[in-house]
């Protein structure tokens, strides 16, 4: 009876310590995933539902992106290519695989929607997001993030929101993709020019009065150097991107609807008329080449001669940080609407899973993967130049921290319009691009341009 106690004593003292070496065990897998500690980390985990997924993971990514590491010409520093992120996924998922298949700006959505059609990869990068799922071509994505409860609170503000579009049968616009690029454009103003002619600084979120009565007071010759200043620029590529914020800041909006049938767009309201005018008046204080791309070639250098730029990418704090004129260069918000709060055209990339792909569960893995902070870090360090942060942690990074500019660009992430300009996409965008340019040009008047676009684009979305 002694040896039967004994031997049932030993049998479940080896159970015990079974079960505890098994929750060693997994403590130890739990934390070799980088970043699970906290609630924004990679999304991908030993706890996932679909951690034990093996295969092939065909990934599309478009712009300057490369596999292996690269060296810039121009500064000489070597960025880590997207060999990191592949190395760090396959270690999270056992068993998996990550090919890249990258391409150029060029041709990009038709070349995607050849690649969707036949099922050429499992996620793609879908900046043309509404172009592809009004087509059915990507998988909607509402039923992974119930499944997962999946928490879309990491992201910054509107970033969820400004890439939702509309299925064949969808009867409002919903999530398709998950951001993993931001993008955004600020005003940004010389704050030696400022200095120079004794002009109080841009508000944090100026309105297009401020600016006109300021680039007016700056150019001529300057006080202190006797050179010529200018006291505004833009992009002409962006004139009507311009003119539809400034538009947005006296109340008006692009016009409504989603999918094309239902768009009804409002080019020529008074609000837009008098947002082109504004322009119009604004480009006298503007470098006379500013319409043929010329004029600006110094600014964010230590020659430039402008007071203030519309519409820059938040890449600039790379170019400042290059020239070494971080502390001349400051940014402000775009124009906003003043009740909705929100203004300027929402921009980026998504990623988004094909309909067709056969790796559905490893994809969705990796849509959350990309918003981790392991993937965004990876992006923020190596893809500066075409990415900033889509998440709220990023605020609290020592070396976004270290950019003054960056509280501005990341608040004004969070406040683009979304969803994101449907027209943005299409047609009505060149045809209004088009018009405008025609205004600034004189030759035609700015009511008369806008009509032609509201007439020529009308006509385009009934024919679609």
């Amino acid at each position: 009876m002694k040896r039967m106690k004994s031997v049932s004593f030993i049998i479940t003292l080896m159970t015990i310590l079974t079960v505890m070496l098994s929750a060693c065990g997994s403590n130890n897998n739990a934390s070799s995933v980088p970043g699970t500690s906290s609630p924004s980390a990679d999304a991908s985990s030993s706890s996932s539902p679909n951690a034990n997924l093996t295969g092939t993971l065909k990934v599309q990514v478009i712009g300057d992106f490369s596999v292996e590491d690269k060296t810039d010409p121009k500064t000489g520093v070597t960025s880590k290519g997207l060999h990191v992120v592949k190395e760090e996924f396959e270690k999270q998922f056992p068993g998996t695989k990550v090919e890249f298949i990258t391409m150029g700006w060029d041709d990009y959505n038709e070349k995607t929607q050849t690649m969707l059609q036949s099922n050429a990869a499992d996620v793609y990068q879908v900046p043309g997001i509404a172009k592809f799922a009004e087509q059915d071509l990507l998988e909607p994505l509402q039923s992974y993030i119930d499944r997962d409860k999946f928490d879309l609170d990491q992201y910054l503000t509107g970033q969820i929101d400004g890439w939702k579009a509309m299925g064949s049968k969808d009867q409002n616009p919903e999530i398709y993709g998950l951001p993993f690029i931001g993008d955004a454009r600020l005003i940004v103003y010389d704050k030696q020019l400022f200095d120079d002619w004794g002009v109080e600084y841009l508000s944090e979120a100026p309105t297009p009065e401020e600016l006109m009565e300021k680039a007016k007071k700056m150019t001529g010759k300057n006080p202190k150097t006797g050179e010529q200043n200018f006291g505004i620029t833009y992009k002409a590529g962006d004139a009507a991107d311009s003119v539809m914020n400034i538009n947005e800041s006296k109340g008006g909006q692009w016009g409504t609807g989603f999918l094309w049938q239902d768009m009804k767009i409002d080019f020529n309201s008074q609000t837009m008329v008098d947002s082109l005018n504004w322009l119009v008046e604004a480009t006298k204080y503007a470098p006379t080449g500013v319409l043929a791309g010329q004029g600006s070639e110094n600014f964010l250098t230590a020659k430039n001669n402008i007071a203030i730029a519309l519409r820059m990418p938040p890449g600039f704090v790379n170019d400042i940080a290059v020239t070494g004129t971080q502390d001349r260069f400051h940014a402000a918000l775009l124009f906003k609407n003043p009740t909705q709060g929100m203004g300027g055209m929402f921009a980026g990339s998504p990623f988004a899973i094909g309909n067709t792909s056969k790796n559905k569960d490893l994809a969705w893995e990796w849509l959350k993967f990309s918003g981790g902070e392991f993937f965004q870090k990876y992006m923020w360090e190596s893809q500066r130049n075409q990415s900033m942060p889509v998440i709220k942690s990023a605020a609290n990074w020592d070396e976004v921290k270290a950019i003054p500019q960056m509280s501005v660009i990341l608040q004004q992430m969070s406040q683009l319009w979304t969803p994101r300009y449907p027209y943005r996409s299409g047609q009505p965008r060149y045809i209004l691009s088009e018009n405008v340019e025609k205004a600034l040009l004189n030759k035609a008047t700015a009511k008369e341009a806008l009509d032609k676009a509201q007439k020529d684009s009308t006509d385009w979305i009934s024919s679609q």
